[in-house]
């Protein structure tokens, strides 16, 4: 999940600027850095029948962002999303598309709380 989160954000990040990726010993204006640090589902509806029709998956990730150029926008910041399925559906069932549909959401909140260039 982690590989499939850092392509989605270098390819969001790049399709939108002119920013070039760089090699991780040369010397770059903007640098985002982080990691996942939540991956959990809940219960969010109970049936009439006393159990959850409904589950809630959700993804956080913190995200330190250094601008070498000003660094009164450095920040360190987490970001989330979430998606709610049909709790007779597995996850694994679901997961998937899920993941993919959180990750295009949280680069693009990356990308605009860093877009102050």
């Amino acid at each position: 999940m982690a590989t499939k989160f850092n392509e989605d954000l270098k390819i969001s990040s790049f399709r939108q600027t002119r920013l070039q990726l760089l090699k991780p010993n040369q010397n770059a204006d903007l640098q985002i850095d982080g990691e996942i640090t939540g991956y959990n589902q809940y219960n969010q509806a109970v049936s009439a029948d006393g159990y959850s029709s409904e589950t809630k998956l959700t993804i956080t990730v913190n995200v330190r962002f250094v601008n070498n150029t000003n660094h009164a926008e450095d920040f360190e910041q987490q970001f989330s999303a979430f998606r709610t399925y049909d709790s007779t559906q597995l996850l694994t069932a679901v997961q998937d598309g899920l993941i993919a549909e959180m990750s295009k959401e949280i680069t693009d909140q990356i990308f605009n709380a860093t877009a102050n260039w």
